[in-house]
């Protein structure tokens, strides 16, 4: 098979920063954006801004599906283009788009049904309850498109094309942006929607993305195709999903479940402190930008060489990739740290919301170099089919290490001990994974089986 972009045979340093650098800008617009919209959003009040940072943990649900579904797209579509299985290749990813639409129906049926006494359970006030029912109804009904579009990007980034998922997500992100102060504020000719404009306008840049990336993947990529309801094909092709798919969800469900716990603590503590955490976790994304765009690239770049049978290139990949991550975020730590008063007062007006995310700012990000080496090592097992042992790293490092810290911290030292407690999880849990990803062996051998056809390269 021709190695258009170089994953099998081209130097790794080059090659990863060539797949990452769009992905880079890609991601820094979307969170850009959801950063803007943040802030928009702080503009109504901090009640507004506390009702979002509850619906954060719900999104993240969401948005585990489609990172677990993902992740078995990326690492099972990459082995198949690398080993040439075309026709496989098609097939399996047409499965895997239909088993997302059902999933996902499923989870939005319950979601609108549940609205009120989940987020009543995560310690929203009467005050919130309103705001996030307004905010989540529409948000529920853009899901389906939402995790769609997550998958069929990384259908795309399996192909090593890393260009077109961020353009797509940055000109997205771009219509969310110019789109939410016209539907939150009611300017011109808009109607005047407070909270439930900035979904809207989320709605809209949801629809756009998901249209431009059926398109390339039917018409451009010509990897998705309607391959027939063959029932023996599609449960063995959604097998080997759940092999990956089961337990990365889970991994990333993990996240917003402990979210919420520490949502809830913050809530019987200060609501201050939860509309500070809220900002501050969708801060911690953009910080770990980097991180996140190199995690994209390294998928299908391990995957295919995996599928090729260069395991060594693949270890060397990643190794690159966690040293080059405890580098970086420490040197970015040091501007953060300087700056935490300043992003904190763009976010809110509130004193003790801006001191809350002030202290946040400053301590949390100390560990986000151990934690990209967690976030780097947890991807590449899914890529060395090894989710299980992804699921229990996931599983030590939320519930056995940063609730129980957390809530000892609260107990000592209220807010601050909360907060301090989660770059201390970050720093153990990433000296842990270093040494194991330092000694990680040739994969489990779960690769596609062998084919006769013809090999031709996709374009």
């Amino acid at each position: 098979m021709k190695d258009k972009h170089g994953l099998l045979s081209a130097p790794i340093g080059r090659v990863l920063f060539n797949m990452s650098l769009p992905n880079l800008i890609g991601i820094l617009t979307i969170y850009g954006g959801s950063l803007i919209d943040t802030f928009f959003i702080s503009q109504l009040g901090t009640e507004s801004l506390a009702a979002v940072s509850f619906t954060f943990p719900v999104a993240i649900v969401f948005a585990s599906v489609a990172i677990g579904i993902g992740a078995a797209v990326s690492t099972n579509l990459a082995r198949l283009i690398g080993a040439g299985n075309q026709t496989q290749a098609k097939a399996f990813l047409f499965d895997a788009m239909l088993l997302t639409f059902i999933l996902v129906s499923v989870l939005v049926t319950l979601g609108i049904m549940a609205i009120d006494p989940l987020f009543s359970l995560l310690g929203a006030n009467e005050v919130s309850l309103p705001l996030i029912h307004d905010y989540m109804l529409v948000w529920f009904i853009g899901a389906p498109l939402l995790v769609l579009l997550m998958v069929g990007n990384q259908g795309i980034r399996a192909t090593g094309d890393t260009h077109s998922p961020a353009i797509i997500m940055s000109v997205a992100a771009i219509i969310n942006l110019i789109l939410d102060p016209l539907l939150i504020f009611g300017i011109g000719p808009f109607p005047e929607w407070g909270i439930q404009g900035a979904a809207i306008a989320t709605l809209i840049s949801w629809f756009f993305a998901a249209s431009v990336a059926a398109y390339i993947l039917i018409f451009k990529k010509k990897i998705l195709v309607i391959a027939g309801l063959c029932q023996q094909r599609i449960i063995n092709n959604w097998r080997k999903l759940g092999h990956i798919a089961r337990p990365a969800a889970l991994m990333n469900m993990i996240n917003p479940i402990a979210n919420g716990i520490i949502l809830a603590m913050l809530a019987r503590a200060d609501q201050a402190a939860v509309a500070a955490y809220g900002a501050g976790i969708r801060l911690e994304t953009l910080f770990l930008v980097a991180i996140m765009a190199l995690t994209s690239s390294l998928m299908p770049f391990v995957g295919q060489n995996l599928g090729a049978g260069q395991h060594q290139r693949a270890k060397d990949a990643m190794m690159l990739s966690i040293r080059f991550a405890l580098v970086f975020q420490t040197l970015l730590y040091i501007p953060i740290f300087f700056s935490g008063e300043f992003i904190a007062q763009l976010f809110s007006s509130d004193p003790v919301v801006v001191d809350w995310l002030s202290f946040y700012i400053q301590v949390l990000p100390a560990a986000y170099g151990p934690l990209a080496v967690v976030i780097i090592f947890a991807t590449c097992l899914n890529a060395y089919h090894r989710p299980i042992q992804s699921l229990v790293i996931n599983l030590i490092r939320l519930m056995v290490l940063m609730l129980p810290l957390a809530a000892i911290g609260l107990y000592l030292g209220g807010v601050k001990g909360l907060l301090i407690a989660l770059p201390i999880t970050n720093t153990i849990m990433g000296i842990a994974c270093y040494v194991m990803a330092s000694k990680i062996t040739e994969p489990d051998s779960i690769s596609a089986p062998a084919t006769n056809e013809p090999v031709s390269p996709l374009n």
